[in-house]
């Protein structure tokens, strides 16, 4: 270790020092692993540091950056965890509208530096999230149906490779490579920055939103399926079903326009016009506010589970099962979550980039939050009988950010038809597949 430390500009945490309990905490309270060594990484030579001491010590590795990982696929118990969460540089070219960002910038950080020069691109819903994991994943977020996953607007990427090459890869460097990261998750290296296409955008978005009784939600559901499907490239229209403080059940829909809340009013204008909901709001909102408008619901050191698939309607039948599962939910803070995708995301061809389910419509979700330990069983139980009740109705497909830890089978349901090629460039890049905590690829 003091090999380790002396090779570094960043920190080595150790059982036993101060700060450990500390950093190796992910978001997930439920995930409780003790890590041999978290390195915190200062610089991309850091990295490359890291690697070649794991390596040559034979340490199983984690990578960390925002810590999200509903499976604390982050941190690792007697590994090491190589922590990337210090390298926060963030470079806006506001001429060519190209933001450069070290992988330990989180959201809410990358939001707040490029719309100082009213500019964005797709990224998530929770500010706290880090863009290295996000964007590697595919990149789901508000501007998504308007502007792309996160990785299709992944211009450039430097990663240093499991033989401790630091390499910057582009569709003219490294191409294999590059498409690879493009969904493909961190299978295949650490990246230590990236380079994104930006897009004009706010300062404010009109948002919408109205929520339903429960003896309203069947109508409710099937008017967002109608609504939702039929919106523009420039709606992004969410839903869910939430439990209210009184512990009544409800159903919401919240729409965002990307664009001029002028353009917005008559798209969204259906929406409030429908039902009789207990609660509805209009209003032009700044982007940093939706961007992190989730935030309250989750935040860093509660319980989580969740089990996610894609949907391309939402019938009667599966209108049916979510309702009556649903309303079992062990507590109040539970949700079922729908989050509209397709638009431009889908008009871009699957073998475009690994990300493999562009002809889905929506994700569809439980979202299990607790708190008690003793309550781990229950909450996870409801998530799963959630989740089965609904599998009939779905693609097959899922999101691999939304993977937790569920073995080779989903990792492929997520790639679809290019599973070969990204286990053909695990093969080329990671043959032992020494990078294995993800949602992992085996080396053809």
């Amino acid at each position: 270790m003091e090999q380790l430390r002396k090779g570094l500009l960043g920190d080595v945490i150790l059982p036993g020092d101060p700060g450990y309990d500390q950093a190796r905490a992910v978001w997930n309270g439920a995930i409780d692993k003790r890590p041999a060594a978290i390195v915190y990484c200062a610089t991309p030579e850091d990295v490359v540091h890291a690697v070649a001491f794991a390596r040559s010590h034979g340490f199983l590795v984690a990578i960390r950056s925002g810590g999200h990982n509903v499976a604390g696929l982050s941190v690792c118990d007697y590994g090491m965890v190589i922590d990337l969460s210090r390298m926060k540089k963030i470079v806006v070219d506001p001429e060519r509208r190209i933001a450069r960002a070290e992988a330990g910038v989180n959201l809410g950080e990358f939001d707040a530096a490029t719309q100082a020069f009213g500019l964005a691109t797709t990224m998530g819903v929770n500010s706290d999230t880090g863009i290295a994991g996000l964007t590697l994943g595919g990149g789901f977020g508000k501007l998504g149906r308007k502007h792309g996953l996160s990785c299709d607007n992944l211009i450039a990427a430097e990663i240093v490779t499991a033989d401790g090459r630091l390499l910057r890869t582009s569709a003219g460097e490294h191409p294999e490579l590059f498409w690879a990261l493009r969904g493909g998750g961190g299978n295949f290296g650490i990246v230590t920055a990236f380079e994104y296409r930006l897009h004009a955008l706010g300062p404010a978005l009109l948002v919408g939103s109205v929520l339903y009784a429960y003896d309203q939600a069947r109508e409710a559901m099937r008017f967002y399926h109608e609504f939702s499907r039929d919106a523009p490239d420039e709606a992004s229209v969410d839903a869910a079903l939430v439990t209210l403080p009184s512990g009544d059940f409800a159903f919401s829909i919240s729409a965002c326009y990307i664009g001029s809340p002028e353009a917005g009013e008559p798209v969204i204008a259906p929406l409030m016009k429908f039902g009789s909901p207990i609660e509805s709001r209009l209003q032009a909102v700044p982007y940093l506010q939706i961007q992190s408008a989730g935030d309250s619901l989750f935040p860093r050191g509660r319980r989580y589970y969740w089990k996610a698939q894609f949907l391309r309607e939402i019938s009667d039948g599966a209108i049916d099962a979510l309702l009556d599962t649903y309303a079992r939910a062990p507590n109040r803070y539970s949700l079922l979550v729908f989050q509209q995708v397709g638009g431009a995301i889908a008009r871009v061809p699957a073998s475009h980039s690994p990300y493999g389910n562009r002809d889905a419509a929506l994700d569809c979700f439980p979202v299990a939050i607790w708190d008690d330990p003793a309550d781990d069983e229950a909450n996870m139980r409801w998530a799963r009988d959630l989740w089965n009740a609904v599998r009939p109705f779905s693609t097959g497909g899922v999101y691999s950010n939304n993977l937790g830890d569920e073995g080779d089978e989903r990792v492929r349901e997520a790639y679809g038809g290019n599973y070969a090629r990204l286990a053909a460039i695990k093969k080329q890049y990671d043959p032992t597949n020494f990078f294995r905590l993800n949602q992992n690829i085996r080396p053809a």
